[in-house]
């Protein structure tokens, strides 16, 4: 069931009468409520890894019981690591067996052995690695003492399970959702109209920047061998901006559709792309990911403390990590190289937290220089997000070389393609919106809100009679 689709647009309102209007009474009822519909609502993608969702949960819920109750260290880390394991081994499994498996066999046909490896005919469950990192967290933090156990077997399965941030995050923690989901929720009206408010945001997101955007940057990478310069540029700042709005267009529909329950979620994106430096942007994108990897490994690892050598090892793991954490493809951990090579020279400068300060754009050189900086790590953004979208590494160098010597820079996709003005012009203006709107907590809201609604639902109307692209690309992550 996709945020996106008609089918959701008639559960998410039964949901809320429910929710409201019948399981008012206390908060076991809201729970159970929001258990039932969060099992359903993954259940309508493939009701039989619905088993998997359901082991993984009582197997962190049993073993946080365990570790918690564990009279010696020597049983603590046994628990910890049987349960870290056995999560890690079903995600390996489904996500990560065939690509080992076929590597290994890549690699010793290179050496001259014939190898044919044996391949899982399985497709991999929708959101494991995100439900599977809810789990982590929390028995990591049972471990470290910095949270109780959940005696509550509905509770903690309900922030395992919670239907909004299910299948593509934000990736949260117990110590935030879990006291949240211990309370009775009562129903505030301006949170509710925040929250559809962030919904229509999130579809105007989606709809209408990232749908719209995927169908040029699909027909520009599929032919990119037959594309100048100009175009293969096009094609790389199409697909940002639809893989920036496909992934915050579903994290405002998840935040709010939470806030109709009155549940808070982690906010996941900040306006990355009006960073000043890399180490900003990832401080911006995919938060509850990022600071996920800082908390439960950066820091274990040591984190910046030690010698630079240390801290740029240290680095370049988050970074690896977080690439493979996107899939089981040699691109996506070529993306996360990139990336660490972008972020080692800010922190061998001691630049990497230089830009932590809200800024304003007056007419002087050093708001000159910010909005250089700001196109600069667009630039370089957009250069590793060729390596996200391309399938194969040897399709990213040969994309990026054509990109680089083809200087031909005629119209060429203006004149195969139409509409290229008015998607351009359309992008411009969400740009415009955003950059107006960023330190507001919600875009649609204040004066002319009326408006600002009206106008956004017949673009999502309008825009999405005409797209044919619907998936959420983080669903397969």
């Amino acid at each position: 069931m996709f945020f996106n689709s008609l089918q959701f647009a008639l559960f998410l309102p039964i949901v809320f009468l429910l929710y409201w209007f019948v399981a008012n009474k206390s908060k076991a009822t809201q729970n159970y409520i929001l258990i039932f519909a969060s099992y359903y609502f993954y259940a309508c993608w493939d009701w039989r890894f619905l088993f998997l969702l359901i082991f993984s949960t009582l197997l962190c819920y049993l073993l946080a019981i365990k570790i918690e109750d564990s009279a010696t260290q020597h049983s603590r880390k046994l628990w910890l690591w049987i349960c870290v394991l056995m999560n890690l081994g079903f995600l390996g499994i489904f996500k990560y067996y065939n690509f080992f498996a076929t590597s290994f066999a890549e690699l010793f046909q290179a050496i001259g052995f014939n190898v044919s490896p044996i391949l899982l005919d399985v497709i991999l469950p929708i959101g494991i690695s995100f439900y599977t990192f809810h789990g982590l967290s929390y028995i990591i933090d049972i471990y470290y003492g910095r949270i109780k156990s959940e005696k509550n077997f509905v509770d903690y399965s309900l922030f395992v399970s919670y239907f909004p941030l299910l299948v593509a995050g934000p990736i949260e923690r117990a110590t935030h959702l879990l006291p949240q989901l211990k309370v009775k929720r009562e129903f505030d009206f301006e949170k509710a109209k925040e929250g559809v408010y962030q919904i229509i945001w999130g579809l105007v997101k989606k709809v209408v920047i990232a749908d719209t955007c995927a169908m040029y940057a699909n027909a520009i990478f599929d032919n990119y061998s037959s594309m100048n310069s100009l175009s293969l540029i096009l094609g790389a700042v199409y697909f940002a901006f639809q893989i920036y709005g496909d992934f915050s267009g579903y994290s405002d529909i998840a935040l709010g559709t939470s806030k109709l329950f009155g549940i808070d979620l982690l906010k996941n994106f900040n306006y990355p792309y009006f960073s000043r430096d890399i180490a900003e942007f990832w401080r911006r994108w995919h938060i509850s990911l990022s600071s996920w990897f800082r908390d439960y490994l950066y820091i274990p690892l040591g984190g910046s403390k030690g010698s630079k050598l240390f801290q740029i090892r240290n680095v370049m793991i988050i970074f690896l990590v977080s690439g493979f954490w996107h899939g089981a493809s040699w691109t996506y951990v070529a993306w996360g190289l990139i990336n660490a090579l972008y972020f080692i020279p800010l922190l061998v400068l001691n630049k990497n937290r230089s830009n932590i300060d809200a800024f304003k754009i007056s007419f002087n050189f050093a708001s000159l220089r910010i909005v250089i900086n700001i196109l600069l790590t667009f630039a370089i953004t957009c250069l590793a997000w060729i390596f996200f979208r391309a399938k194969t590494i040897q399709e990213a160098v040969s994309y990026i070389h054509r990109m680089a010597t083809d200087w031909h820079f005629s119209k060429q996709y203006f004149n195969i393609e139409r509409y290229n003005y008015e998607i351009l012009i359309m992008i411009l203006l969400f740009v415009m919106v955003e950059w107006n709107n960023r330190y507001k907590i919600e875009p649609l809201s204040g004066k002319y809100s009326w408006l600002k609604v009206s106008l956004s639902i017949l673009a999502i109307i309008a825009l999405g009679i005409f797209t044919d692209y619907k998936n959420f690309i983080y669903f397969q992550f």
